[in-house]
């Protein structure tokens, strides 16, 4: 193994650990605002007590993800200087607004959604937790527009730097925050982290009423559930196809790898949709094929002849690899498949009246619980697996940009490392997070408030006072 390969694997290990909890975070903060406002709005207690639930895994999910994802960032310095070095003037800047803009906006937040529910007036807080939820958005837009450039580059110019070396200048920022494929990958990743809450939200519901535990509550959260994939899934499934047309556009390679398509089938064949099959990248073919003759033209380009590029139509040097390309696009799209199966069952059993007590409907709930993670994982790999050999898509490799001076061993000893802290701090996170899940909704008691002085608690409070009552 050598420094380039080890230093792919760390960066794809940090960020595979990372993508899961701001993806979390995101459609959690909505959530929580949402059952905060329907607590103000009705004052049903059922209300309170599921965002004080909810409150505790939120805080739990955001520390691990802001840890993951200081430590990923070290790794532009010391294993991606030179991409540092010629993309910094566009990356870095785009990662400076996250911190400037989102980070800040929900630092100031954070702990007034947090510790301030007796503290301050209702209002405020539920302001601190509306700007929470804004402030995970933001982080988002800015995040996807710097891969999203990595992916489509736009508004730069290439300069000559040091030792002759291309140096990436800006030269339009509206260009290239707004690049080609942003609109489309931001639209499909924010579906993907509300779609991964949702049903975690329903999963976890599922639970309570097959157990027979916090049966209001748990109804509740898998009527929205059921409500909001209805709304979302099908949302996704668009978003989806539309930054397929787009990839197929700007990285027709990437499409390719996607579906394993070597060669061209012949003028006015198609492309045949492959639902099955072993890449053979050493002969150029698919091994052990299932396939639908043209029903690929008509998915990739709204036309039963319509063509795309083969993988044979580059040299070898250029085409990523395929076979995990191709078998987490079928992870992605097997998962999409199966949650608007079980979205539009749950709503049959709905209009039925059996929704709560059909036991294979709470069953397929709680099994796909995990399955939002699985999917942005799977889809992650295909968009940055896909763009290879290239790290800016079309104009720096991979293999360019890793430090030229950095020992394997160095790499291997921190990757080893890594590995270690992690399993350690995240599968006590992870663990902690499934106790709070078994334990349930408890009720949340808030004092009784005197009149006027804009809603302030009556009595002296302490931490003991908050959600975290009995945690350690």
């Amino acid at each position: 193994m050598d420094t380039l390969l080890l230093s792919r694997i760390q960066f794809g290990f940090v960020i595979s650990c990372h993508i899961l909890f701001p993806a979390f975070t995101i459609g959690l903060a909505s959530w929580l605002a949402f059952l905060e406002f329907r607590w103000l709005r009705t004052r049903d207690r059922v209300w309170l007590d599921l965002y004080a639930f909810w409150l505790k895994v939120f805080a739990v999910s955001f520390g691990m993800g802001v840890v993951s994802g200081i430590v990923m960032s070290f790794q532009f310095g010391t294993n991606w200087s030179v991409l540092s070095e010629r993309a910094g003037n566009i990356l870095g800047p785009l990662l400076s607004y996250e911190v400037l803009t989102a980070f800040f906006l929900e630092a100031t937040f954070l702990g007034v959604m947090l510790f301030g529910m007796r503290r301050v007036p209702e209002r405020l807080h539920f302001l601190a937790t509306c700007m929470v939820a804004l402030g995970t958005l933001i982080s988002t837009f800015w995040i996807i527009s710097a891969n999203s450039w990595m992916q489509t580059p736009a508004g730069y110019t290439l300069v000559d730097g040091a030792d002759g070396i291309g140096i990436f200048e800006p030269d339009d920022w509206w260009r290239i925050v707004f690049n080609p494929s942003f609109p489309y990958r931001l639209a499909h990743m924010v579906l993907a982290a509300f779609l991964t809450t949702c049903f975690v939200i329903g999963g976890v519901s599922a639970r309570y009423l097959h157990r027979g535990e916090h049966a209001d509550a748990a109804k509740r959260m898998l009527r929205l559930a059921v409500v909001f994939a209805a709304i979302t899934v099908p949302l996704q499934i668009f978003a989806g196809d539309q930054h397929g047309l787009n990839a197929l556009e700007h990285q027709p390679i990437k499409v390719a790898a996607m579906e394993a398509h070597w060669k061209s089938e012949g003028e006015g064949e198609g492309v045949p949709l492959v639902l099955f099959a072993v890449p053979n990248e050493a002969r150029e073919r698919n091994d052990h094929e299932i396939a639908i003759p043209r029903l690929g033209s008509l998915i990739l380009t709204h036309s039963m002849n319509g063509e795309i590029p083969p993988l044979t139509s580059v040299p070898r040097d250029q085409r990523p690899p395929v076979k995990p390309v191709f078998y987490a696009f079928r992870v992605m799209v097997g998962l999409g498949v199966a949650m608007l199966a079980l979205m539009l069952l749950s709503l049959w059993m709905w209009w039925r009246k059996r929704l709560f007590t059909t036991r294979w409907v709470l069953v397929g709930w709680r099994a796909m619980t995990l399955s939002g993670f699985i999917a942005i994982l799977a889809g992650w790999y295909v968009a940055e697996i896909g763009r290879q050999p290239y790290v800016v898509y079309g104009l720096l490799r991979t293999a360019d940009a890793v430090s030229p001076t950095l020992a394997a061993g160095s790499v291997l000893a921190s990757l080893l490392v890594f590995v270690t802290v992690y399993l350690a701090v995240f599968g006590a996170g992870v663990w902690y997070l499934f106790k709070l899940i078994r334990k349930g909704p408890q009720p949340f008691d808030l004092p009784a408030m005197e009149e006027g002085k804009d809603k302030r608690p009556a009595r002296p409070l302490s931490v003991a006072d908050e959600p975290w009552e009995g945690q350690t």
